[in-house]
């Protein structure tokens, strides 16, 4: 199947019982065992361990992603952590030094003490990266394009290092989505989604997901989910696969907008800098014209005047983009990434990565274009 049937189609039964074409909400708890240890159903005992609506969920993920299994967690953060739990105490991880703010703030301060030890590092200065790997470097996370700077990673060039050194590679690909950006089939081990985002694309979902290549790491990581608990239940888990099944639609949109936007925005003599990777001028465009098939509706940029009171006071005058944090929803957003998403990580850290405090970050949603370009001009006046 080619992306746009596997979105609707890929991994999906419709239900055996009832002939219904859009999986049940199995909304109970555990399930009829004809005998001690004999469940009626082999793969279904309690809804922790396997849930048939998350189950369609987890077959959509890995079939969208073109990995081997996929396992649906309470939030993005929740997957992170599940995968987190497979390294200990003097294993090292090497992480891009342009991250979300929540997956910094759980590097650096939930696992501080449990003995890992953390490198953050710019993904394309490959020669600093090589000098940090040793003997005890067990993973290296990356999130390409990076939340709010846009950065990116060379997925293949990083796997060919990772292949090398039997280190596990994951790929926060949030941002992309896997209609964008194929994680696995350019060498990664390991995608994560905040499935809150784009998979689910109607702001009424906290989700998140880890997909893998090899079986027997999904079947460590679903023993890990299954052991901590945190699961996603199975009405969020049908509005996450009502989502994917409209992904390749939504996303063709705000990349559509997202280019618009841009091309106002750089344009504009009040903004001083756009970060987008489909910008020619951007850093690493090459990188994303060869492991993306379009540029996304993530948009961030600072003003000519550097000043944090002109970005809040556009902010505030917004009228169509919604002042709010998250992305990803079919509604354009803006924020603030020093006060709001990316506020744990302390001031240094930020600028000395360059999340400035005029920087302002916009979802493009899917709206009409012209509207959109309306409100920026009407705030930025």
């Amino acid at each position: 199947m080619k992306f746009n049937t596997k979105a609707i189609h890929g991994g999906q039964h419709h239900d055996p019982s009832t002939g219904a074409v859009m999986p049940p909400v199995y909304q109970t708890s555990t399930f009829v065992q004809t005998s001690p240890g004999k469940p009626l159903n082999p793969d279904y005992e309690y809804s922790r361990a396997a849930n048939p609506t998350r189950s369609a969920l987890e077959n959509a993920l890995a079939s969208i992603e073109n990995g081997t299994r996929g396992l649906a967690f309470s939030s993005g953060l929740a997957a992170t952590d599940c995968l987190l739990r497979s390294f200990k105490s003097g294993d090292e991880i090497i992480a891009m030094d342009d991250l979300y703010g929540g997956t910094y703030r759980m590097f650096t301060r939930i696992y501080k003490d449990s003995g890992i030890k953390f490198h953050f590092v710019d993904m394309n200065d490959m020669e600093k990266f090589q000098s940090l790997i040793n003997e005890n470097t067990k993973l290296v996370w990356v999130e390409t394009p990076t939340n709010p700077l846009m950065k990116l990673a060379d997925i293949q060039e990083i796997a060919k290092i990772t292949k090398e050194k039997k280190i596990l590679f994951a790929v926060d690909n949030t941002f992309a989505t896997p209609y964008l950006q194929k994680p696995l089939d350019l060498g990664a081990d390991v995608v994560m989604h905040s499935a809150t985002k784009y998979l689910g694309g109607h702001s009424d979902v906290i989700a998140g997901a880890l997909i893998v290549k090899d079986e027997a790491l999904g079947e460590q990581l679903h023993f890990q989910q299954f052991a901590t608990g945190a699961t996603l239940g199975p009405m969020d888990s049908f509005l996450v696969l009502r989502g994917i099944k409209t992904l390749h639609l939504r996303v063709q949109r705000h990349c559509e907008n997202g280019e618009k936007v841009v091309e106002f925005l750089d344009n504009h003599p009040k903004i001083k800098r756009v970060y987008y990777p489909g910008l020619p001028s951007h850093p690493y465009h090459e990188i994303a014209k060869k492991q993306m098939s379009g540029f996304g509706g993530m948009v961030s940029f600072t003003f000519a005047s550097g000043k944090k009171e002109d970005a809040i006071k556009f902010l505030e005058n917004l009228k169509v983009f919604t002042l709010a944090e998250s992305l990803g929803g079919v509604e354009s957003l803006a924020n603030h990434p020093a006060l709001m998403t990316h506020a744990s990580i302390p001031e240094e850290k930020r600028k000395e990565i360059g999340i400035t405090d005029d920087l302002v970050r916009l979802s493009v949603g899917i709206e009409d274009a012209e509207d959109l370009i309306e409100d920026l001009k009407q705030a930025l006046a």
